[in-house]
């Protein structure tokens, strides 16, 4: 299996954010809780983790709340221990996904050779699909101070608007098999879908139409977490 860390400096992230909002009024007079905030709005790097180079696509805002920002300090270490253990535990259960650890959350992408499998313009959960999204259901169960996005896509082969609806049928099937079958909580999780507007692959090659008809799920510390977190942190 092959994992992937993106390499991510949280402090020149934030260096640079506070230099390139200083000279607003409004930061100025901020306390450290909001100017927090502000710094930690930074959700982007996980967002082109599912979008490859299409961040500017539809879609963003809603995901953008669900993902939420980076937490800094001492209490953003822990949260970090945290999914780095959960991100170990995926690798370990389901070998052949790929698995990125990106800012505070785990991106976990299911092509063609990966583990969740749709037959053409399907969106039926199959026996071997089934069996991949039980082992994440189980770990899933063993964090449940988390939130889980789920974003559908498709390759380019049809209408455009045909491929939305697949990429939407095709994640809500995947939010439904959690939710449904294996009984997850349905307030976790949260779908968006993007068609054929957010391929990483070459539509032009079979390789890469491939790698487009995917499903990312993405993994989110929820408030809980941040809030144990923070009172760790402080000595509470």
């Amino acid at each position: 299996m092959k994992t992937i860390f993106k390499q991510i400096s949280l402090l020149a992230l934030s260096v640079f954010l506070v230099a390139s909002i200083s000279s607003c009024e409004a930061t100025k007079n901020a306390n450290n809780k909001q100017k927090g905030a502000v710094i930690g709005a930074a959700s982007g790097a996980v967002i082109g983790a599912i979008l490859g180079n299409n961040v500017g696509k539809g879609g963003n805002g809603e995901m953008g709340a669900v993902i939420g920002g980076v937490v800094g300090g001492t209490a953003g270490v822990l949260i970090g221990a945290k999914m780095d253990k959960q991100a170990k535990k995926i690798e370990e259960e389901i070998p052949g996904a790929q698995v990125e650890r990106v800012d505070d959350g785990i991106v976990i992408t299911f092509d063609e050779n990966s583990g969740v499998h749709f037959d053409t313009a399907k969106y039926n959960i199959n026996a071997a699909s089934q069996a991949t999204l039980d082992k994440l259901t189980g770990v899933l169960r063993e964090y449940p101070d988390t939130n889980v996005l789920v974003v559908g896509h498709t390759d380019s082969v049809g209408s455009d608007e045909s491929n939305m609806v697949l990429s939407k049928n095709r994640a809500m099937a995947v939010t439904n098999y959690f939710t449904g079958t294996k009984g997850l909580s349905a307030g976790r999780f949260t779908t968006n879908w993007f068609g054929e507007q957010s391929p990483v692959g070459d539509n032009s090659t079979v390789e890469g139409r491939a790698q487009n008809r995917r499903v990312n799920v993405v993994i989110v510390p929820n408030e809980k977490m941040k809030e144990d977190a923070q009172k760790q942190a402080d000595g509470n």
